[in-house]
């Protein structure tokens, strides 16, 4: 099934990226918060990107298919199907974010 590959690919991601960051020596731990919220927004860039990308394809797809020019249906459903998906898994990191962001400004220091 595509979602359990992309899963298993997302899970392996970051996998490798956690055996990365164990490997670097402690010096590098002590970065800037610069750095820090530059690898939290290229990230995030980037995700915010895939999912363009797909809801790019999904349109082209579906205006393919109108036309008459793809007689693929199963192309399409597979297309919408990740389109809608990815932009519901957004939301919800998008919702998680606020969340988060709202209970730090509750904090009192």
């Amino acid at each position: 099934m595509i979602v359990k590959s992309v899963a298993m690919q997302a899970y392996q991601n970051a996998l490798k990226a956690h055996q990365g960051m164990q490997g670097s020596s402690a010096a590098t731990t002590q970065k800037s918060t610069g750095s820090a919220n530059g690898g939290f927004m290229e990230a995030m860039k980037g995700s915010l990107e895939k999912v363009n990308d797909m809801q790019q394809e999904k349109t082209a797809l579906v205006e393919s298919f109108a036309a008459g020019k793809d007689h693929n249906v199963h192309e399409l459903m597979i297309s919408l199907q990740k389109a809608g998906l990815a932009m519901s898994m957004t939301s919800a990191v998008r919702n998680k974010i606020l969340a988060s962001y709202q209970e730090l400004t509750k904090m009192q220091f």
